[in-house]
């Protein structure tokens, strides 16, 4: 697998010569100053490639856009959204003539990740990205006060939710809700409770069945232009994997996945296997996904996470957690042998070591949440010494 490192950018803390040293090559990035919906100008992309590539020592490459992305408007199928598809084609072309084919997305509504823990106290100091689910209840319950939440917890979620509730401090809220808001895309402004109540009320009524309708829509939109310029369209799974504030999430399981694969048929229509994200759900069996899914992945965020009962979760070590990261890499190389085999140019499947926990001096520089330097790189260092064990033994 190619060995990729998420950079924000040039205002990223984490700079390319450290990326480099880091041992990856592949640039994972994206042009996260344009406003959602505008089309990505050719110049724009070509200077970021240019910014990649201006030390030649260092052998870096623009691997993976992370995101391209799919305008709200778009996931809730309003308005006229020609312009909107138009531009996404647009910006599909735009990034073909730089030289840049790997494109990830994704269609979570609203929020596009969420934790209730940016700095879990770990042994010996290390600090984790978590989501508690009495805290995700207090929050929809007790904070938004939202009809019909309390039914969708257990009676002992909610129990533990309205002590947490009941003892908490408005600081104590506060900070819960910063945490909650750190999942909104960079362009989007960060809500006050009510504020947050308004916006979830544009998907009022709004379920599985219309989200899944306006991604066929999108993939039938854009898919064709993918494949005519080459490109490799790659969906992330939703993140955590389960309805969030009643809004739908369509991107949680392997059922998901062969619905969006099979909504548009084409090379370009494809998978990023994010083993997280998948990995919070015990329902999901990752290296099953990854074999049943292999031909349609065309990139791999690699991180781990440990489970509790009630649908809590940790971001853990790479490879210490409750996802075979073993049996993964081992469907994912079996995959590249295959492409190999077939005398295909992209035989080799894009990989980052996916968040990371905060470790040793790493706290020193005010990163984006699951993106220390080196949290990461312990975590590169982890992935690769499994993947020249698996290639060794193959």
């Amino acid at each position: 697998m190619e060995e990729t490192f998420r950079w924000f950018g040039p205002a990223d803390p984490v700079r390319l010569n450290e990326i480099r040293q880091t041992g990856a090559r592949g640039i994972v990035t994206a042009l996260h100053n344009i406003p959602y919906g505008e089309v990505w100008p050719l110049e724009a992309i070509m200077e970021r490639r240019r910014l990649i590539e201006a030390d030649r020592s260092l052998g870096l490459r623009w691997s993976v856009v992370e995101s391209l992305p799919v305008h709200e408007n778009i996931k809730l199928g309003e308005g006229d959204l020609r312009p909107l598809f138009d531009n996404y084609r647009t910006s599909l072309r735009n990034l073909a003539a730089a030289g840049v084919t790997t494109v990830c997305y994704n269609f979570m509504p609203l929020l596009d990740w969420m934790r209730t823990d940016l700095a879990y106290p770990q042994p010996g100091g290390a600090l984790a990205l978590r989501f508690d689910a009495h805290l995700h209840a207090a929050f929809d319950c007790f904070m938004l006060e939202r009809p019909g939440a309390a039914a969708e917890f257990s009676p002992e979620v909610l129990a533990r939710a309205r002590a947490w509730f009941d003892a908490s401090t408005e600081a104590d809220r506060q900070r819960l809700l910063d945490t909650i808001m750190a999942g909104l895309p960079g362009a989007y402004t960060r809500y006050d409770v009510p504020g947050l109540k308004a916006v979830l009320a544009r998907y009022d009524g709004f379920g599985v069945a219309d989200l899944r309708a306006n991604l066929k829509r999108f993939l039938e939109e854009v898919v064709p232009t993918a494949e005519e310029a080459g490109v490799r369209l790659c969906v992330h799974p939703d993140d955590p994997p389960r309805p969030l504030f009643g809004l739908p999430r369509i991107v949680s399981n392997a059922e998901d996945l062969a619905y969006i694969v099979a909504a548009a048929p084409s090379p370009a229509n494809g998978i990023t296997l994010c083993t997280g994200s998948l990995g919070a759900r015990a329902d999901n069996d990752l290296p099953t996904i990854a074999r049943r899914f292999a031909a349609h992945i065309h990139f791999a965020h690699l991180r781990n996470v440990k489970r509790d009962a009630d649908s809590s979760f940790m971001e853990s070590e790479h490879l210490d957690g409750d996802v075979d990261m073993v049996a993964v890499i081992v469907a994912l190389h079996a995959e590249e042998q295959r492409r190999a085999r077939e005398g295909r140019a992209d035989r080799q499947i894009p990989m980052r070591p996916d968040h990371g926990q905060v470790l040793l001096d790493d706290g020193s520089r005010k990163t984006h949440p699951g993106y220390p330097l080196v949290g990461r790189l312990r975590g590169l260092a982890e992935l690769r010494g499994v993947m020249k064990a698996v290639a060794a033994l193959t």
